[in-house]
């Protein structure tokens, strides 16, 4: 038999001899979902015994925590609220409490919640920072009566959208017992919801009533936009800069199914009529980052001219599909296939999209930067390197996305499976220090906050603690 059927005999081999048993392969698995709980464990009590100062957390910090960054260099008793700060962390708890139920997870994004729920405003929401010194430089008009100055509840970077997602789900977690955080959660949904236009929009920030101008469709200026129409306090205004669309969005959503009632879903679709009433007319249906009360494209920073933006225009578009997803309603539908064929006229020769498209000649528009002046340009050869200026095309996810949702279906909700996630767990395993620190070295990518390390400093990111803390649980919740 070996002679006549030597393949046979070798895939026998290979099936019963030299493949592991299924018995072994599941001892191995068993035996890394140990190590992946151990190392969470002891990475989120480092994380949360060592690091944490009141319960929150900044964007990075030295290796021996001596020193600690926002946006910019913080104290000790300054936490940030921007991602990847606070709330992040926060988050990354809760679904290590979700894979484990284990308490010490719960109490340490209660913590998170609790110390959210000091800086929160007197007009509902958020700035980018927490300062628990009274005499503080962050310190701001808290709630609690012990802070000062600023009221500015902001939008901006998902500020107060990712504090308002983490309370409503701590809050759910304690089972709406925790009488500070359900009223804080319950707080700040209100203002959001009192901050919304007529037409479903929402500003940028609010530090109290806003006026309720006229419903009209989104139009390109009849003046000179280069050097007419600013706006000092562009924030009062319609925005969509920097997702806060997808962002709201997704924090309505989230108060939806955990509080249920008619507000929230009420609010989620009239923000799809002001993204229906928002695109812009031919010859450029997509979105600007911000409009003015008669819906037209209006400058925000110096370096944020009117212009069709292809970064917002993308989340835009993923803001309607997750609104039909929850609502059916096809008219947030209607406006995809001529945005995505637009952005797909639009895309630059590398394959990405301009952050900025100019106004109805659709040529990318950039700035350059002469001291603290800025100049609009269409040459892309001496870009200011502090922002920005082209941004990654995602026109295929999104139009597979529009394409299954037409047809009537919906989008997989399957978990990663064990199998995707082990290679990164792994890894994830062999970064772990004994100390139970991620630490990363810098090597010249850009980070969020800015933050101006040199090549080869080392550091602890709350970013990469809160990545490798959700993939771990992920592999936990697959393994179960």
């Amino acid at each position: 038999m070996t002679a006549r059927y030597p393949v046979i005999v070798a895939l026998c081999a290979a099936l019963f001899c030299g493949a592991p048993s299924s018995a072994a392969f599941s001892e191995e698995r068993g035996a890394l979902r140990e190590q992946a709980a151990a190392a969470l464990r002891r990475a989120a009590a480092f994380y949360r015994t060592q690091v944490a100062s009141h319960g929150g957390y900044v964007y990075y910090y030295s290796v021996d925590l001596q020193q600690q960054w926002g946006e910019g260099p913080a104290t000790k008793d300054q936490i940030w609220v921007q991602p990847p700060g606070t709330p992040t962390v926060g988050m990354a708890y809760l679904k290590a409490y979700e894979a484990t139920g284990d308490r010490f997870y719960l109490d340490a994004a209660s913590e998170a919640a609790e110390a959210l729920v000091y800086g929160q405003l007197v007009s509902g929401g958020w700035t980018n920072a927490i300062d628990f010194d009274p005499r503080g430089s962050k310190v701001a008009q808290y709630r609690n009566g012990r802070g000062r100055g600023r009221n500015f509840s902001t939008l901006d970077d998902g500020i107060s959208q990712s504090a308002i997602r983490l309370l409503v789900n701590v809050d759910r977690a304690l089972d709406f017992k925790h009488e500070a955080i359900h009223e804080s959660a319950r707080v700040a949904l209100d203002a959001l919801l009192a901050a919304q236009f007529p037409n479903g929009g929402f500003p940028q920030g609010w530090d109290g009533p806003l006026p309720k101008p006229k419903i009209v469709k989104a139009n390109y200026p009849d003046y000179d936009w280069r050097t007419e129409g600013r706006i000092k306090e562009y924030w009062n205004y319609y925005t969509l800069n920097d997702g806060v669309a997808g962002q709201v969005a997704e924090t309505l959503i989230e108060a939806h199914r955990v509080y249920g009632g008619r507000r929230y879903a009420e609010a989620l679709t009239k923000l799809g009529d002001f993204l229906v009433l928002s695109q812009m007319p031919d010859p450029q249906p997509g979105w600007a980052q911000q409009y003015n009360d008669e819906m037209q494209p209006i400058w925000a920073r110096r370096f944020e001219p009117p212009a069709v933006s292809g970064w917002e225009s993308q989340d835009a578009l993923d803001t309607l599909l997750a609104i039909y997803r929850e609502t059916g309603d096809r008219k947030f539908l209607e406006p995809v296939p001529r945005a995505l064929a637009w952005l797909r006229r639009s895309l630059l020769p590398d394959g990405r999209l301009a952050r900025y498209f100019e106004l109805k000649t659709n040529r990318p528009l950039y700035m350059v930067r002469n001291g603290g002046e800025y100049t609009l340009t269409h040459d892309d050869s001496r870009l200011p390197d502090h922002y920005g200026w082209k941004m990654p095309a995602r026109l295929d996810a999104i139009a597979a996305e529009y394409e299954r949702l037409k047809r009537g279906g919906r989008p997989p909700e399957s978990p990663a499976a064990a199998t995707e996630l082990e290679p990164r767990v792994r890894r994830i395993l062999g970064e772990l220090d004994g100390e139970g620190r991620w630490i990363s070295t810098f090597q010249g990518q850009p980070l969020p906050g800015d933050q101006k390390f040199r090549a080869g400093d080392r550091f602890i990111g709350s970013d990469v603690f809160s990545e490798n803390v959700e993939t771990l649980s992920a592999y936990l919740r697959a393994t179960r």
